[in-house]
């Protein structure tokens, strides 16, 4: 008999000793420093009601991600139909699902049949005269474009966030093509929403040297620039006439990081390719050299360097005006990837530090106030059992917070409400053993065999109640958005540390207590 208590009490001080060391640095943040020495683990994440921050309600412009596929097999178009000389006289989108592809001849057409046959199958190819076709997507093609770009831009979005460094982001899909994008702590809002906008598209193009702004010739495009003078300090507008033909995109950067000049100190950023997009950039330098090569991101020239000589080894970068900042999320966004279509900001919520902290006390105040009434109640009614239900009671407040630190789960606002009621389901157990143990010792049974039927016959119903209410908290959780999660999972882990405290753990409490003693009566 005593092996077996010894054995549960070392079970009860082990995990004791667990949720010190999980909860201590939530506590004991005023403390020295070697304190956290000897007790090494995490604090508590606190949510974005509680911490402050900013929440975006995002639309994924899903239908421009057709038009921006096309946009794309336009560009590559142009370069094949180049490459097996079939001359064209224009390739321009229509419509939100058509690109008009027009050949100078009627001979050509047939030709260009073929190649977009041939290399272009996803698409619908029509004929609507001897010289003009027109390539559009099939329903299915266009609902799993749509799909994807919500898709990829979720993941794009989560990328740029993580890389950001946001402490515990939430970003999740919310209905058919809204994003809910919370960021607690964050103190720069602008910039984090000019990071999760930004589209990010990068080209690289050649500059027509020969062309005027004023009236740009047929197949080029004019973008403008923005360059910062280090010498003046004064930033310098103009305008580039550009080919219409992209020679390699962002899609192929593999790593993008900043560096410094070292005349003037400036910031700018250094991308590698990988090795399709090291070998590309090798040709076009190699191809073009003595000719001006265009950095365009999000239709802004950056720079248009003279191309000196062939490039190898996939190296090259972007430099303009920049502050360290601007090209640190410049560098994030183009490790990160381009977004396959533009978002919209729906609704913006900022709370304030303040109005966290204000929070946080009431919570706290809430559930101080909860657990001393608890607390009372308990050693009033039920005497010396109560107070080993208070033990178990606030050895279970141990254990969640532990079990949040641990793992690293963030505490909300509704987090707290959850703590706040499994406060009072955690003591609804032992109330239900203890009424057991009453009935037991009003049949004449004696102390221990009052006990043991007490938490025999109990045992059920405490499972059967606190069963079901673990299956609605994983619901919530499986099925509930932000600060909904938060309160399933404070839930969940109090239904779980409240059913090993009224079980378990007063148990042990209360054979330790018999154990070498003759008792004929019980406080309960």
């Amino acid at each position: 008999m005593r092996s077996r208590v010894k054995t549960k009490l070392i079970v009860v001080v082990s995990v004791i000793v667990v949720a010190l060391v999980g909860v201590t640095p939530s506590l004991t943040q005023t403390l020295p420093g070697w304190w956290t020495r000897f007790l090494p683990s995490k604090a508590v994440q606190l949510g974005l009601d509680l911490k402050g921050g900013m929440e975006l309600l995002l639309e994924v412009q899903a239908e421009e991600a057709v038009g921006n596929a096309l946009s794309r097999t336009a560009s590559d178009l142009k370069t094949a139909l180049k490459d097996r000389r079939i001359r064209y006289s224009r390739i321009e989108t229509a419509g939100s699902n058509k690109l008009l592809v027009e050949v100078r001849r009627p001979k050509y057409r047939d030709e260009a049949m073929e190649l977009i046959r041939q290399d272009y199958p996803d698409y619908i190819v029509t004929e609507e005269t001897e010289t003009r076709l027109a390539l559009s997507y099939p329903e299915s093609e266009v609902a799993r474009l749509r799909e994807n770009s919500i898709v990829q831009a979720l993941e794009t979005i989560r990328s740029r966030i993580d890389e950001f460094g946001v402490a515990e982001p939430t970003i999740i899909r919310q209905g058919v093509d809204r994003i809910l994008v919370q960021l607690p702590g964050v103190k720069d809002p602008q910039r984090a929403i000019q990071l999760v906008k930004r589209t990010a598209v990068l080209k690289f193009m050649l500059v027509d040297e020969g062309a005027s702004a004023d009236s740009p010739p047929a197949g080029t495009v004019v973008l403008s620039s923005r360059q910062y003078d280090p010498a003046t300090g004064q930033v310098q507008r103009s305008s580039y006439v550009l080919e219409d033909r992209i020679l390699l995109t962002g899609d192929t950067i593999k790593d993008a990081r900043v560096r410094y000049d070292s005349q003037y100190g400036q910031p700018y950023v250094s991308m590698t390719f990988d090795k399709v997009g090291a070998r590309i950039f090798e040709q076009v330098t190699g191809e073009h050299v003595k000719e001006r090569l265009a950095i365009v991101l999000d239709d802004n020239v950056y720079s248009a360097p003279v191309i000196q000589e062939r490039i190898a080894g996939g190296q090259a970068q972007i430099s303009g005006s920049f502050t360290p900042d601007e090209a640190t999320d410049l560098a994030i966004v183009l490790r990160a990837g381009s977004l396959p279509a533009p978002v919209k900001i729906l609704q913006k919520w900022t709370v304030s530090p303040t109005l966290g902290n204000d929070s946080i006390r009431k919570g706290l105040l809430s559930i101080i106030l909860g657990f001393s009434l608890v607390i009372v109640f308990m050693s009033a009614y039920y005497r010396f059992s109560g107070l080993v239900a208070d033990m178990a009671l606030i050895f279970n407040i141990f254990i969640i917070m532990a079990a949040l630190a641990l793992l690293q789960a963030t505490l909300t606002l509704p987090g707290i409400a959850g703590i706040v009621l499994t406060i009072g389901m955690a003591v609804d157990a032992n109330v239900l053993i203890f009424e057991r143990i009453r009935e037991e010792l009003r049949t004449g049974k004696t102390v221990r065999a009052a006990l043991d039927s007490g938490y025999g016959k109990a045992l059920l119903t405490i499972i059967d109640a606190n069963v079901t209410t673990l299956i609605a908290a994983v619901v919530l959780f499986q099925f509930g958005t932000g600060q909904v999660k938060g309160f399933a999972v404070t839930l969940s882990i109090g239904v779980l540390a409240s059913m090993f405290t009224a079980i378990f753990v007063s148990r042990v409490i209360f054979e330790a207590y018999l154990e070498g003693r003759s008792v004929e009566s019980f406080s309960i």
